[in-house]
């Protein structure tokens, strides 16, 4: 199937190569060519064949057959990196509820296809994608990257790996359909040996990093707690097992019992984390792991629960997670550990990723800092040549009115997307695609 799909979009659209041809110039107000440092003023910024070329002070003249882009009255810099998002779910749960049994693969590209357009449109030029169908998302990211399909950079995690019963398994269905279900599934493990094999079933189907649940999840439908799900040898043999496959680790984990126990593993980074002492801050700079936060996760969670679209069982947990995560981050950030902008959209809602920013704040970053964040700290933690309008980076740009180093939430509306030098917003209006 996933080889049909792309067969047939491949042939409906032209290469990305052929799309991002040609010279364009884009004169910039201010410019924020890399972030952590200070913005520069009116810049020149020169991108030929969708990589960044040069950048120079002022308003250089265009060279003949260049386009020009007039960002002079705007506030210019990299596209932005979401290191947690699901793009193939509907973050309308409640319908996800009543129509999720009667939808097929091919509903479920067509809901992520358009998830991806809004995320790029937010201004979200590459996602981390944590968990859903694997070969729909791998299908979806192939698509993007060959150019027929409009969409950020996806890096896919294939299905998070789960142990039998808890979060990211098939829990609280009738028994024929949980037999049905489970038949499809390789994501859920258990002992070490199987949590192993969880591992290289994602990365044969495209998984280029992995996600395991070490505790419970607010969304799954099974009262089992936040608490610690997995033993230390099943997350020890799923951290290895990714390592050795060049690919990093990243655990779900909401209590400290299970983040402690994820970070003495390994893993590369925790999703969530909910209830961090300073013990766990400890440990976080000891293992020289980061903390993903998923600010507006918890928030939204809970206003689900409470309107009834969630099942029972997840309000409390919904409770639970919201009334302690802000502290717990705020925690994080105070200890020095390493942040990394992600929002968990797909529970959040598609394309509000940028209200992520100012919960960062609010627990006691700067904007430079929250921005940094979201475009050179997570390129480096991609190891992707993005986060930074440099020479020799992808050309993923965007723009927005007013200075966002002064109010973070300007990044909540914004006016101009580039994407690996195929312009797909401007004056904050969606451009045709492909462009002709």
């Amino acid at each position: 199937m996933r080889q049909i799909v792309i067969t047939a979009l491949l042939l409906a659209g032209s290469p990305l190569a052929a799309q991002s041809a040609g010279t364009t110039y884009i004169h910039a107000g201010q410019l924020l060519d890399q972030p952590g440092k200070a913005a520069r003023g009116a810049s020149t910024i020169i991108v030929r064949d969708g990589k960044v070329t040069e950048v120079r002070d002022g308003f250089a003249t265009p060279e003949e057959g260049a386009r020009l882009v007039d960002l002079k009255t705007q506030f210019v810099l990299p596209g932005l990196i979401d290191m947690h998002v699901h793009i193939a779910s509907d973050d309308n749960l409640l319908r996800s509820r009543l129509e999720g049994p009667s939808r097929d693969v091919e509903d479920v590209f067509v809901i992520a296809q358009n998830n991806a357009r809004l995320t790029l449109e937010a201004g979200f030029t590459t996602v981390r994608d944590l968990g859903g169908e694997g070969r729909t998302t791998a299908t979806l990211r192939d698509a993007i990257n060959s150019g027929v399909i409009v969409g950020p950079t996806i890096i896919p995690a294939g299905t998070m790996v789960s142990v039998t019963g808890g979060h990211g398994g098939v829990n609280g269905l009738n028994r024929t359909y949980t037999q049905a279900v489970s038949a499809e599934r390789t994501n859920v493990c258990d002992g070490p040996d199987g949590c192993a094999s969880a591992v290289r079933a994602q990365i044969s189907i495209g998984a280029e990093v992995i996600k395991f649940a070490a505790t419970g999840g607010v969304r799954s439908n099974v009262a089992g707690g936040l608490g610690k799900q997995m033993t230390d040898a099943e997350m020890k043999a799923i951290v290895d097992t990714g390592h050795s496959f060049g690919r990093k680790v990243t655990a779900h984990a909401h209590g400290k019992e299970g983040i402690d126990a994820a970070l003495r593993a390994g893993v590369d980074s925790i999703e969530h984390g909910s209830f961090i002492d300073d013990e766990t801050v400890k440990l976080f700079k000891a293992e020289g792991a980061a903390l993903v936060p998923t600010a507006v996760a918890p928030i939204a969670a809970l206003a689900q629960a409470r309107r009834g679209d969630a099942p029972a069982p997840q309000l409390a947990k919904a409770e639970e997670a919201a009334a302690a995560h802000a502290t717990s981050m705020a925690r994080a950030i105070k200890g020095g550990v390493r942040i990394l902008f992600g929002t968990d959209s797909g529970v959040a809602p598609h394309g509000d990723n940028a209200k992520e920013f100012a919960l960062m704040v609010k627990a006691g970053m700067t904007p430079a800092q929250a921005i940094k964040s979201a475009t050179s700290d997570n390129a480096a933690e991609l190891d992707r040549p993005i986060g930074a309008i440099l020479p020799g980076r992808d050309a993923d740009i965007i723009a927005v009115d007013g200075d966002p180093l002064s109010d973070v939430t300007r990044l909540e509306k914004v006016d101009f997307v580039m994407r690996r030098g195929v312009v797909h917003k401007l004056g904050g209006k969606r451009q045709a695609f492909p462009p002709q």
